[in-house]
């Protein structure tokens, strides 16, 4: 683990956890420079932090110790879970973010996230469905990682769901019954507009307009059917693919 780790940078921004962690949650710095992002992480009258934070040439900082709860994810909410702090890991990639000049996420930045990643997912048995974007967890309020993020290139080892292919176009009867099968996946549907956009920004990113299509709701249901068979093969004790 520690070889992974280049920097050692604690923040004081951190309590204890009162959930077991089974979510990763992946978000942009959002800030004009690394070292912009850094001092806010470690400035305690901010009163945010991550457990890591990876600068685009592939520098890892350790902020918070994985057993501690950072402030990273904010009011929030994924499956039921109100206090995503408590159960789950936080990693900033360094990226200006849609404010300051939105830009792809280099390879250098790529590489050193797999690993760390992989182990993090090893140690705490979090499942590809656990990573996620700060997006998916508040809809309503974040956009980040974003729509340049490469979430396939996890996806090809094992480190988060594959976006499937919709083999039909599937419109719901009504929209009620997309947004339960939404829920179901995961998602705060309060704002159900916010909610679709952070569904297509994450799997349908080349059209974020909040609408409902039936590419949309084929790929919720693709979606659910892979995540379902994805737990049971964690109930029935495969090992992770790395």
């Amino acid at each position: 683990m520690d070889e992974l780790i280049h920097r050692d940078t604690p923040s004081p921004n951190w309590n204890e956890r009162k959930l077991p962690v089974s979510l990763v949650v992946l978000h942009y710095t959002g800030m004009e420079s690394a070292q912009a992002a850094l001092d806010r992480l470690c400035d305690p009258k901010a009163e945010v932090s991550a457990h890591y934070m990876i600068e685009e040439d592939g520098t890892v900082h350790r902020l918070v110790a994985e057993e501690h709860r950072a402030w990273h994810a904010g009011r929030s909410y994924w499956r039921g879970i109100t206090d995503v702090n408590s159960a789950s890991i936080g990693i900033e990639l360094v990226n200006p973010g849609h404010e300051f000049g939105y830009r792809p996420f280099p390879e250098a930045q790529m590489e050193a996230l797999i690993p760390l990643l992989a182990g993090i997912m090893a140690r705490h048995n979090i499942s590809p469905a656990g990573v996620l974007g700060h997006s998916d967890v508040a809809p309503a309020r974040k956009q980040d990682p974003g729509e340049l993020f490469e979430w396939e290139v996890l996806a090809r080892y094992g480190l988060a769901l594959h976006t499937p292919k919709p083999r039909i176009r599937l419109l719901h009867d009504n929209p009620g019954a997309f947004f339960l099968s939404l829920e179901r996946f995961g998602y705060d549907i309060s704002d159900g507009r916010a909610a679709v956009r952070a569904f297509q920004r994450r799997f349908r990113p080349r059209i974020i307009d909040g609408e409902l299509d039936g590419e949309v709701g084929a790929l919720l249901f693709e979606l659910l059917l892979m995540r379902d068979a994805d737990e049971q093969d964690d109930c029935d004790g495969d090992d992770f693919p790395w």
